[in-house]
């Protein structure tokens, strides 16, 4: 995402707590408080609207770059989006099923729906104003335009003229529905025109789908130099009597729908690809959960198509600019490079970098002592895909397992698991099917592998394996070594250049342990008894850190304090927040970096009045985890894959590790230090639920951590410049 600099007054976060959300009650003695109270809870869904209004937010920030703020409107549909098709889509199931109670929170379903909508429609006015009445004009002074027909010129209508009929013409299929023909099936988020016709002859109206191509053609086909844009949905429009010779056009209006893209498999199921494969195609079918509507429609026709599709009228919203997700379109045009974020390139991390004329042997470097690299200021490419690219070249290494959540489709990861194989070495791949919205991808690098000849695994059908490592068996002497790396995010080397994360490499032999033993449970028929040092979901993860947070309150005095400092993407697990709640009515000092989701409410006298909540969005996507327990004899610290929250503390394969190094705890100290410091792009949450922009004060130095870290890393960049 984006890294700030802002002199501005904040932005208040629209939408507090839900509708009838009960007020924070006066103070109370902390004995009497039921810490479940239902009041001390946000809920899951409203807050992840509040954090999806920070993004809409930076597209309103008229600091950032241009182009920067075009793609946090495209970033903020695509998050609504996936929203819609799985959060909602789960709410929508609880009504259906006549559920009334919520979660912590205790708000029904229905009102969390209706108080979703609220939010959904507000928020859509001011991301349509801001790209509308701001973006779309600054674009076009700057040379960046997107016209329609009427605002071509006659050179630039030729050519449209012309692209209709030799690209897009080919790739239309018009279905008329009604009169003996059947609705036809409209899929997840494409774009479509429904096109009113009148039979002149019969004087008769039918409609007609038909479906705007962009998987094919792109949403905004270029034309002129490249930097002027049409919408493919303006030039079909306006072309429709071609599709329909003879007939006369009444109307159209550009339509989306929204479907549940959620899906369950079996515990049972005996060949688990099998079934996954199975509902993703059942889920092309899901029920629709959303219909957008752009432009003006018949009440007549507007009440049919709501009843072809299913849905009620509370589903149904009009909206002046469909799909802003494809603006990812506009925004990669080539050159102003003054509309962007200032060019930065990862470098390699100090202790990885070669001597002049050598080749780096990062297991040599590894035996030395641990190592954390911190994406994407630390290249990911020479650390982890060196790692393994080493592993692979080295003769004395006998095994390399590795977990795959989500890659990308040109990760040489993956493949170089395959060049193991060949080359006679156990290659294990846990590869997670379950991963939503990469499964087809998964899949296909699954049966890659398995023809190559690699041991995959799919791990346990009720379980997601969310863990991040890469374990390398050494031949060493008389005995073998263990290399392993944990992260924090996905082994994917695009996310790695737009989402911080963390990685550790050591050779800690209890550690490599507790790994081999994750991978023996996920590959083989064990259940884990006891890990030496590492917290492993679903067994010890949850009660390792309930017990850092009881020993942290134990160990806590008004003379010796101590502190607890998280870094995370979501806080929602009620048993944790309820340890939290515990600490603060003992004293003690609690400082959460949460980027996304937070059911906590923090500042409410006599529970949570020592716990503070910070939100930091930026440039890059803050994914990194990090949970550090301060106390007067001891600092531990910990990171890993794992989130606060019941899926990933109970329903998932989650590996969190403690970190012992001095200087990689030093290191990731003082990440957390800046995180929870920053005041660039930072946001605060309150008791009443809003999240309200942090503002420097007169003189305050500004501090911004992520570009506190692109300037230490272009600074190892000078002192010792890398070739990537």
């Amino acid at each position: 995402m984006s890294e700030l600099d802002i002199e501005r007054d904040a932005a208040a976060v629209n939408g507090g707590p839900a509708p009838d959300a009960p007020s924070v009650p006066a103070a109370v003695p902390a004995e009497a408080i039921d810490l479940e109270d239902s009041w001390l809870y946000f809920n899951r869904e409203l807050s992840w609207m509040d954090f999806n209004d920070r993004v809409l937010q930076l597209a309103e920030d008229t600091t950032l770059p241009l182009l920067e703020r075009l793609k946090f409107c495209a970033i903020y549909e695509s998050n609504l989006d996936e929203f819609y098709m799985v959060r909602v889509a789960g709410v929508h199931d609880k009504i259906v099923a006549a559920l009334t109670a919520g979660g912590a929170d205790g708000i029904p379903p229905a009102e969390v729906l209706a108080a979703v909508r609220e939010r959904a429609i507000s928020q859509r006015a001011r991301l349509e104003h801001c790209l509308v009445d701001e973006l779309v004009p600054a674009m076009a002074e700057r040379g960046i335009r997107i016209v329609s027909y009427a605002e071509a010129s006659t050179e630039e209508l030729a050519e449209i003229d012309e692209l209709f009929n030799s690209r897009v013409f080919p790739a239309l299929t018009p279905l008329v529905f009604g009169v003996g023909r059947p609705f036809p099936y409209i899929s997840n988020l494409s774009l479509s025109l429904l096109v009113v016709l009148r039979d002149p002859v019969q004087d008769s109206e039918v409609m007609a789908r038909v479906k705007v191509p962009k998987e094919l053609l792109r949403r905004y086909l270029p034309i002129g130099d490249g930097r002027t844009f049409v919408a493919l949905e303006d030039v079909i429009s306006h072309n429709l009597e071609a599709l329909f010779p003879g007939m006369e056009v009444v109307g159209h209006t550009l339509f989306r729908v929204t479907r549940d893209t959620d899906y369950d498999v079996s515990d049972e199921a005996d060949d688990l690809r099998r079934a996954v494969e199975e509902e993703i195609r059942r889920r092309r079918f899901g029920e629709v959960i959303r219909l957008e509507l752009e432009g003006e429609l018949d009440p007549r026709l507007r009440e049919r198509l709501v009843s072809l599709l299913g849905i009620g009228a509370d589903q149904v919203y009009d909206v002046d600019w469909i799909g802003m997700d494809d603006l990812f379109d506009i925004a990669g045009v080539s050159g102003f490079e003054d509309l962007r974020f200032p060019p930065f390139s990862p470098v390699t991390q100090t202790r990885l970098q070669a001597p002049e004329g050598q080749t780096m042997d990062l297991l040599a470097a590894i035996r030395e002592g641990d190592i954390l690299v911190h994406h994407p200021y630390d290249s990911f490419q020479t650390s982890v895909e060196a790692f393994v690219r080493q592993a692979v070249n080295d003769p004395d290494v006998l095994a390399i397992k590795q977990t795959v959540y989500r890659t990308s489709d040109d990760s040489p990861l993956v493949p170089a698991l395959i060049q193991a194989s060949e080359r006679g070495k156990q290659a294990v791949c846990m590869v997670e099917l379950k991963a939503r919205f990469d499964e087809q991808a998964n899949i296909r690098w699954a049966k890659k592998l398995e023809q190559a000849g690699v041991h995959v695994v799919y791990g346990i059908p009720a379980l997601k394996t969310h863990a991040k490592c890469v374990l390398i068996a050494r031949r060493e002497g008389d005995g073998v070594r263990h290399y392993a790396h944990i992260g924090t995010g996905n082994y994917n080397p695009k996310t790695a250049r737009l989402y911080t994360d963390l990685g550790i490499f050591t050779v800690d032999p209890d550690i490599c342990s507790d790994i081999a033993e994750m991978f023996n449970y996920l590959t083989g028929y064990a259940r884990p008894q006891n890990y030496r040092k590492a917290l492993i979901a679903p067994f010890n993860l949850s009660e390792g850190l309930l017990a850092e947070i009881d020993r942290t309150i134990e160990a806590h005095s008004p003379e010796r304090p101590a502190r607890i400092r998280m870094k995370m993407n979501s806080l929602l697990d009620p048993r944790t927040i309820q340890a939290l709640y515990r600490a603060s009515q003992a004293g003690v000092r609690i400082e959460l970096n949460v980027r996304g989701i937070c059911a906590l409410r923090p500042g409410v006298e006599g529970v949570s009045e020592n716990i503070s909540v910070v939100s930091v969005l930026g440039r890059f996507l803050e994914h990194s985890r990090i949970y550090c327990f301060e106390r007067p004899d001891e600092t531990r610290v910990y990171t890993g894959s794992a989130d606060l929250m019941p899926r990933n503390l109970y329903n998932r394969v989650e590996l969190i590790i403690p970190v012992e190094d001095e200087g990689v705890r030093h290191e990731m100290i003082e990440i957390l230090d800046l995180s929870l410091a920053d005041n660039a792009g930072a946001w605060m949450l309150d008791a009443e639920g809003e999240w309200t922009r942090r503002i420097r004060e007169p003189g305050e130095p500004v501090r911004d951590v992520q570009a506190t870290m692109i300037d230490r890393s272009t600074s190892r960049a000078v002192e010792a410049p890398q070739t990537f």
